[in-house]
């Protein structure tokens, strides 16, 4: 046995991209350690693998063959996102998209779906439709959050994503500083930032807060990168908080961009 061979192999295995690539099957898909494999976790793992630039294996492959079995609007948005950031351009699952739009402007059932409706056709580089566009400004709360549903409580993952739709469809001045103030205020001590008032860092809400700085051209907040190193485990995956280490696939999954600086869509 070459030793060094051996070692070479544990050392690119323990960072966050070797972690991820590890959990792959043959086919393509991803799985968290003892769960099923399934089309939205190997999104989210291609799209973290896509924005390290690293392979991505059969994703690709995977993704395209279960687009017919996508129970919603915002699982179809994500598959999308996903394929279009891998070079494909998923036909079926735009014009899918735009049917779902209603006359508000809504695409699917909620704030989120309309958001993920935007980021995944402008990950197709198609136009966002306006009155979508609209519709994400209007759902836009006293505090300068956005919520998941219509009315909801905002939170900084919603908020942070709806930044990165909205500066994809070229909105810019005080509907993106407002929004940025307002992820500020769920900015802890540690330099992480966590979902909704009170509870607490987590590597998720951290990893979107960087995503939305970065996609409005501002300075990612001090400290939150060094929050999120802090969370790495020695295998390359990454804790949910320091409480909690929980689905590091999906957590990786998340990190990475925000590590390369890479908000959606992916360019």
């Amino acid at each position: 046995m070459d030793l060094r061979a051996v070692a070479l192999a544990l050392a690119v295995a323990a960072t966050p991209v070797g972690f991820l690539q590890s959990q792959q099957a043959p086919s393509g898909a991803f799985a968290e350690a003892g769960g099923s494999q399934g089309p939205l976790l190997t999104a989210w793992a291609a799209l973290g693998l896509r924005a390290s630039g690293a392979d991505t294996g059969k994703a690709l492959d995977y993704l395209q063959a279960h687009e017919e079995a996508l129970p919603g609007t915002i699982d179809a948005e994500l598959v999308a996102l996903a394929e279009s950031a891998l070079g494909a351009r998923p036909a079926k699952l735009l014009a899918r998209i735009r049917s779902a739009q209603h006359a508000s402007g809504r695409i699917g059932p909620n704030v989120n779906s309309t958001i993920w409706g935007i980021l995944a056709l402008r990950q197709a580089r198609q136009s966002a439709p306006r009155t979508a566009v609209r519709f994400v400004l209007r759902q836009q709360a006293r505090s300068g959050g956005w919520a998941w549903y219509l009315r909801g409580q905002p939170d900084s993952n919603d908020t942070a994503a709806a930044i990165e739709a909205l500066r994809s469809a070229g909105v810019t001045g005080a509907p993106i500083r407002r929004g940025l103030a307002y992820l500020l205020r769920l900015r802890n001590r540690d330099g992480g930032f966590e979902l909704t008032p009170g509870r607490g860092s987590d590597a998720q809400s951290t990893a979107w807060a960087v995503q939305a700085f970065v996609a409005a051209g501002r300075a990612v907040p001090k400290g939150s990168i060094a929050y999120l190193q802090r969370l790495r485990r020695p295998d390359g995956s990454f804790r949910y908080s320091q409480r909690y280490a929980t689905t590091p696939v999906w957590v990786t999954a998340q990190v990475l961009p925000a590590l390369h600086r890479r908000p959606f869509p992916l360019r």
